[in-house]
């Protein structure tokens, strides 16, 4: 009979996700080509492949294969596979957005924190990765507004959602780091449930299932500790106990229970047969299988009467017994062989019954037996162990061993011993070894005891007391109960302690990139110093360290954290173009050639590596060339802002302005807030004489990143150029605020004051410049201008001549400046 449809389809589901996760794609794409044949209406099967295009960087095919199933929302997998094309296909935010609207149903109240491990997953989104990837389509479509309300959202639900977090910080939205990086309601309901421990797992959890006669019980002894299964019970008693695979048959476990019943009852036994709890005479096993033993036989005592079964994983607490004292009993020089001491068993009513559970029960491990009351024991092989005086009073009766007499005569009122140390006869004594060979098989080296052995021979017994042992399994038992009870507790909360340490550091990498992202760039650094030293060599930190300090124009200290990033990680191309922008500003044109030489040997696909290239053009004054360069990262890459922009910088060098304000207003298409196409758009309408478009472009700037000073001098030199020098003025000082030690403001300062004929004030801005500045010959140059106002014509001489030493290539306006000077000298002279 060939195999249907939906069978074909599971095996090739089943292969399918193997292969993605092995990362196979192409081998999944296949499969799911496959699986599209026989199910070509299924909406899994449309899932699958277009998840499959999706990760092999096939967009348009993606978008394709989910179309049908993911734009009306009737998948919740089809759905977010098709918004993840329309994010990255031009033009179909709008689309995605729709789509992840309507299949809101389906991913509303999802949350898969804590579900994932490494045997686990869920391979459909949830609902913070959902407002995550809303939010991204909001932003490209342009409604930052929305997409601000979907990152919160998600971060709500996940703070460990960093793309929701950059996300936020890229729209300029003000937040809090500490409202974001805390434990969420959801988590904390989880990590509660955990505590409270897993509910207590019936032995056949299929019975119970069905309503069968097994059903569970709680067990008071231990609230916390997770069901254990004895991994030496036989597999068909541990799992279907309900089913009776073990004994047989159903009818001869009702027999064993009806005879087990009679008996018990007839002695007087505390055992609850009729449903209550079965354990209260229960002797603490001295064995390793007590526990489980406990269980088996409450398994079969309830289920002979149909009433409730106690799972409980651990054995109830025993009475501690005294131990009895031997001083008045003398040994001699040997001490006394020793018996086993045998494990907690019910009593057995005669022979045939004892040998018929020996031959029902073999689950029971190593043949150990179960005693009631310490009243009726048997030996390993499952023969009855009477007390020596029946054994004395029947003449048939094979004789005892020499060390089990020995024994009973010193020790003659201990009814402990009178109980447990019945003689054993030539074929109990053959059974007893056949059961010790077969029981003690694999347990080589597991650390049990071998107390209560009876020795013989010249072999030297244990000098242990068996009471004593007992009470010391016992006491071992009540000891470590509660540090199984406590583990699920103690796990929890390392998890919680651990959880806090991640969002802890989340939120001083959060403080640092949001400080980064609003340009307060000491503010960034000093998050960044304060984490764990293992977290500051990382890439992504060291990379924001060289950022902010490259945001503050101290490029030889940026250079420093970028060359740690080269020499750790020299594969890494992420933030390499504001590495090579550091290179560009330090005129290292060297180091600039060999990074572009290295980035494009890694990838030539990549943006950064063109652009680094661009530069080293650049800086070359190879202008066209360069321009090739920055027009192919921005092939490769249409979001990127960069590119875009130093290609206007090269059209400005180029004076080609009408071909930079296009670069400069694609650049800020790509990313609106970046603040340095918007400088770009003031400096070319400058150029072009339109000042108030250029002070609005400049202001734009300026509130993007209100820590760049160079950006409200521009502000200032516009308004010069407009003739409103005290308005200039105002923008300076604001500049020197922001940047006390940067000459640029200074210098443009004392220019307004000589325009203003305040040449006392333009001295003092000077001085301080020149002081910051001793190597700017324009400084110099201005000073000289100052004196010869102030008729001061010696050092008026004395600055020219410093400034025409440094810069030689303004020889000719230096010494048009000294010729004035001694022109005016003459005119006085003449006067």
């Amino acid at each position: 009979m060939s195999p249907t449809t939906p069978h074909i389809a599971s095996q090739l589901r089943h292969l399918i996700y193997y292969h993605l996760d092995q990362d196979l794609i192409s081998n999944a794409l296949f499969l799911a080509g496959r699986l599209q044949g026989y199910e070509p209406r299924s909406p899994e099967a449309a899932h699958l492949l277009s998840l499959c295009h999706l990760r092999l960087g096939q967009t348009q095919a993606a978008y394709d294969a989910s179309r049908s199933q993911g734009s009306r929302g009737l998948h919740l997998g089809c759905a977010y596979v098709f918004a993840q094309a329309c994010r990255d296909l031009p033009h179909r935010h709008k689309e995605g957005i729709g789509a992840l609207e309507r299949s809101r149903g389906l991913w509303g109240g999802r949350n898969n924190w804590n579900k994932h491990s490494e045997t686990t997953r869920r391979h459909l989104p949830d609902a913070a990765a959902a407002y995550c990837l809303l939010g991204k389509l909001w932003l490209g479509h342009g409604d930052p507004l929305k997409a601000v309300e979907c990152f919160e959202e998600s971060l709500k639900l996940n703070p460990f959602m960093w793309d929701a977090f950059t996300g936020l910080t890229d729209t300029g939205a003000n937040i809090r780091i500490p409202n974001i990086f805390k434990m969420t309601p959801e988590m904390l309901a989880i990590l509660s449930s955990e505590s409270e421990g897993a509910p207590d797992v019936d032995l056949s959890t299929e019975e119970v299932s069905r309503g069968g006669p097994l059903q569970s019980q709680k067990n008071n002894n231990s609230t916390n500790a997770p069901p254990q299964i004895d991994p030496f019970l036989a597999p068909s008693l541990s799992s279907t106990v309900g089913q009776h695979s073990t004994l047989n048959g159903a009818s001869r476990f009702q027999k064993l229970s009806d005879s087990l019943a009679s008996h018990l009852s007839s002695k007087g036994s505390p055992l609850n047969i009729g449903g209550g709890s079965c354990v209260e005479a229960m002797e603490t096993p001295t064995g390793p299988g007590g526990a489980m033993d406990t269980k088996v036989m409450g398994a079969l005592v309830g289920g002979g009467s149909g009433t409730a079964l106690s799972t409980a994983t651990e054995p109830p607490h025993a009475p501690v017994r005294k131990q009895r004292p031997l001083h008045h009993m003398d040994f001699g020089n040997d001490a006394p062989p020793r018996m086993r001491a045998t494990s907690t068993k019910a009593r057995m009513a005669s022979r045939s019954e004892v040998e018929e559970i020996s031959d029902a029960a073999p689950a029971t491990r190593h043949g150990a037996s179960l005693s009631v009351n310490g009243a009726h024991k048997r030996t390993i092989s499952g023969h009855s162990t009477h007390a020596s005086t029946s054994q004395a009073n029947d003449p048939s009766a094979p004789g005892q061993r020499r060390s089990v007499r020995l024994f009973n005569q010193i020790r003659p009122t201990s009814s402990k011993f009178s109980s447990t140390t019945g003689s054993l006869g030539h074929r109990e004594g053959r059974d007893l070894k056949k059961a010790r060979a077969t029981g003690t098989k694999g347990r080589v080296g597991n650390g049990s005891s071998t107390v209560g052995r009876v020795v013989s021979g010249n072999r030297k017994p244990i000098e242990m007391d068996i009471d004593s042992k007992e009470n010391l399994q016992s006491q071992t038992h009540v000891i470590t109960q509660p540090s199984n009870t406590n583990s699920g507790a103690s796990k929890v909360t390392k998890q919680h302690e651990a959880l806090q340490c991640l969002l802890d550091l989340f939120g001083r990498l959060g403080d640092g990139h949001y400080s980064l992202a609003h340009f307060l760039c000491q503010e960034a650094i000093q998050s960044l110093s304060a984490i764990p030293s293992s977290q500051k060599q990382t890439p992504w930190v060291l990379a924001q360290m060289g950022r902010a300090y490259y945001e503050q124009a101290s490029y030889t200290e940026a250079e420093k954290y970028f060359r740690k990033i080269r020499s750790t990680t020299p594969s890494r191309l992420e933030d390499m173009e504001i590495y090579s922008t550091v290179l560009w500003h330090l005129k290292n044109d060297v180091e600039l050639a060999y990074l572009a030489h290295e980035l494009l040997d890694i990838d030539r696909l990549s943006p950064q590596a063109w652009c680094a290239l661009g530069n080293t053009f650049s800086l070359q004054r190879d202008h066209d060339q360069a321009l090739k360069c920055f027009k192919r990262a921005a092939q490769l890459d249409p979001k990127f802002a960069y590119a875009y922009t130093h290609q206007g910088h090269e059209y400005i060098s180029n004076e080609e302005y009408d071909k930079a304000l296009a670069a400069y207003r694609s650049g800020v298409a790509a990313e609106n807030r970046y603040y340095n196409a918007w400088y770009g758009l003031g400096k070319v309408n400058e150029k072009l004489g339109d000042y108030d478009a250029a002070i609005k472009h400049f202001q734009t700037a300026a509130a993007i990143n209100p820590k760049n000073s160079v950006l409200i001098v521009c502000i200032g030199v516009a308004l010069e150029k407009l003739k409103n020098p005290r308005a200039a003025l105002i923008y300076y000082a604001q500049a020197e605020k922001i940047a006390p030690r940067s000459t640029l403001a200074r210098f443009n300062k004392a220019r307004v004051h000589m325009s203003l004929q305040e040449p006392i004030l333009a001295l003092e801005e000077l001085q301080l410049s020149k002081d910051l500045a001793p190597d700017d010959a324009n400084v110099h140059f201005w000073l000289g201008k100052v004196y010869k106002t102030l008729r001061q014509k010696a050092n008026a001489i004395k600055y020219f001549t410093i400034a025409l030493n440094l810069d030689p290539k303004a020889n000719q306006t230096i010494k048009n400046a000294i010729e004035s000077l001694e022109d005016e000298a003459d005119d006085d002279d003449m006067s």
